[in-house]
């Protein structure tokens, strides 16, 4: 256990109530009053399509007012005009100038969604396992051989939204995209069935917008000898960025670490996959009160997050951000890919630059800093990481591997790309020295075709 002392806390912090906002409100969130109407528009604009909602603790604590744009937490946070393509900006400002009805700019946000790729990587079509009569179990996933993800439908919401987010389909209302489950039961009785799953991921949204003992009903009976297999419980959240309160002053924020003591007292892996995009996030008292408590009843952090344009996409950003969480115990875990959906072309980073910002950012940080994997892309086929450009044969090429795979055959099996400065995803990249394909992509196609993926 750790000996850490925890930091003092504002009392205001510590006393806050949740409050948030949506587009609904937006003209209620007081600095935006202060941009120009412009600006407030286009929010409008943005937030007709993509998902917006933020809290009064990051507007207070974490976004920098004066260097608004530029704000790293702003971009995360708020809509920004470039996150829709041109033509897509420009038919849902038209509409909404013509002040139409709700319906009618549901109906135009909808189709603009079905653009955005909203469930990338096979999500939906191959990650979602079926049971011994073939039918879907929906709020599941299970892509990689050790790991389920479990999406249950109390936390399909999250304190405040990120801008860049891979899974902003959760968040627009339209069931038809929606990856949730209130099913305890097909989660035990699926965990209980496969002996080869070691990891449990409760994923979101966030896990952590649920009230605890809805955590106690899924958690719990992972502590009776019929999960001895399921070693490790992680959970996903952005918790310890947008409401660090969680864990700190919330009514059940005493019964949450006691349930996480509870399930580190009896042997299991508890594991906090923290979000976070930039170093601002960790300066907050009570964010690190939020760390210490967590570390202080055995669970491990581990950070993760994408290279982002406007937000984090400065090498001296990643270095500063990975040694602050070192120096408060946590273990930098992966810098991402920007994910091919949503409002990726505003985010993006050419794996080429990608490649250059984490090695000038590995160079400056200590080795216990170097633990963060990446650039690493979370494609279709698996993880595939960025591990250096190098000449060979003459040839210039980026070194790719598998970090995890659909195969476990794959993994840590490297393969070459050619060099392109402009590729920002794996299915941009050719295989080099003339070879016609990838070593895995017969398998991955058969993989497609036997869940009825033709295209």
């Amino acid at each position: 256990m750790s000996t850490l002392k925890q930091p003092a806390i504002d009392p205001a912090s510590e006393t806050a109530r949740f409050k948030v906002y949506t587009q609904r409100d937006l003209d209620r969130i007081a600095p935006l009053g202060k941009l120009p109407e412009d600006i407030r528009f286009e929010m409008r604009v943005v937030s007709s399509v993509l998902p917006f909602r933020v809290n009064q603790y990051v507007i207070d604590e974490l976004i920098d007012w004066g260097r608004v744009p530029e704000d790293p937490i702003y971009q995360l946070t708020f809509p920004q005009r470039g996150m829709l393509a041109p033509e897509m900006y420009e038919r849902m400002a038209a509409l909404l100038r013509r002040d139409p009805g709700k319906a009618e700019v549901q109906a135009l946000a909808r189709e603009l969604r079905a653009e955005l790729n909203p469930h990338p990587a096979g999500q939906m079509q191959m990650n979602i396992p079926l049971d011994d009569a073939g039918n879907r179990l929906n709020g599941l996933q299970h892509k990689y051989r050790e790991t389920v993800l479990f999406f249950p439908s109390q936390g399909q919401t999250c304190h405040s939204y990120c801008t860049f987010c891979f899974r902003w389909a959760q968040f627009v209302g339209d069931k038809s995209l929606r990856m949730a489950t209130t099913e305890a039961t097909a989660l035990h009785r699926y965990l209980e069935q496969h002996r080869e799953v070691s990891d449990l991921l409760i994923t979101g949204g966030d896990p952590m917008v649920m009230k605890t003992k809805h955590l106690v009903a899924y958690l719990e009976p992972l502590l009776e000898p019929r999960f001895a297999h399921v070693q490790t419980i992680r959970i996903g959240t952005k918790a310890l960025t947008f409401w660090p309160q969680r864990f700190v002053s919330d009514e059940d924020a005493d019964e949450l670490i006691r349930l996480f003591e509870r399930l580190v007292a009896a042997g299991k892996h508890l594991a906090i996959m923290a979000h976070y995009n930039h170093w601002q996030e960790l300066r907050t008292d009570i964010a690190r009160r939020a760390i210490a408590r967590l570390r202080d009843v055995g669970a491990e952090i581990r950070a993760q997050g994408p290279l982002l344009a406007h937000i984090n996409d400065r090498a001296d950003d990643w270095a500063r951000q990975w040694r602050e969480q070192v120096r408060l115990g946590i273990v930098p875990y992966y810098m991402f890919v920007e994910r091919d959906t949503g409002a990726r072309a505003w985010f993006e980073v050419p794996l080429a630059r990608a490649w250059a910002i984490y090695r000038e950012a590995m160079q400056q940080v200590s080795g216990l800093g170097r633990t963060a994997r990446g650039p690493s892309m979370s494609a279709g086929p698996g993880k595939v990481e960025i591990q250096g450009v190098t000449e060979i044969q003459g040839e210039r090429v980026f070194v790719l591997r598998f970090i995890q795979a659909r195969n476990p055959d794959w993994v840590q099996r490297p393969f070459f790309a050619r060099y392109d400065e402009q590729a920002t995803w794996l299915d941009q990249l050719q295989p080099a020295f003339g070879e016609e394909k990838f070593f895995f992509e017969d398998e991955y196609r058969a993989m497609q075709q036997a869940r009825g993926i033709t295209d």
